[in-house]
């Protein structure tokens, strides 16, 4: 099963963070938005189906792929049983088990500083980023 939310890039995007990713519905990112890679989402957690956010609560496994350009990112990721998957504007991967309505998965191998510095550069330039969530089944 799995989930496409397409976003894209801004001047601003610094992929700095060392524990979290974010992707945002929101239309504007300010310099001090170190975790976001990618704003002007077309959808959110409220997006998700019930079925879905049941199999992210339980997945052992949570896969995303990012994708600019061709180029590709992977990230490995848990779900936990109380994950809330509700925000309206806010996604968000996180290293550590911090759970909050904007967290999508927990433990995850990789946060903004991990990724590929010229999948960042291509999203400084307002590139179209695909943001694709997989669960292993």
């Amino acid at each position: 099963m799995e989930f496409t939310i397409k976003a894209k890039g801004h001047k601003n995007v610094s992929a700095t963070h060392k524990t979290t990713l974010e992707i945002t519905k929101e239309d504007y990112l300010t310099p001090t938005g170190h975790c976001i890679i990618g704003i002007n989402a077309d959808k959110s957690m409220v997006d998700f189906t019930d079925e879905f956010k049941e199999k992210l609560r339980n997945a052992k496994k949570i896969i995303v792929e990012i994708e600019v350009e061709g180029l590709k990112e992977v990230i490995l990721g848990e779900g936990h049983k109380n994950l809330i998957l509700n925000h309206p504007t806010d996604i968000v991967i996180r290293k550590s088990n911090y759970i909050c309505p904007r967290t999508l998965m927990i433990n995850a191998n990789k946060s903004a500083k991990d990724i590929n510095r010229e999948i960042v550069k291509k999203l400084k330039e307002g590139k179209e980023l695909i943001f694709k969530i997989k669960i292993e089944e």
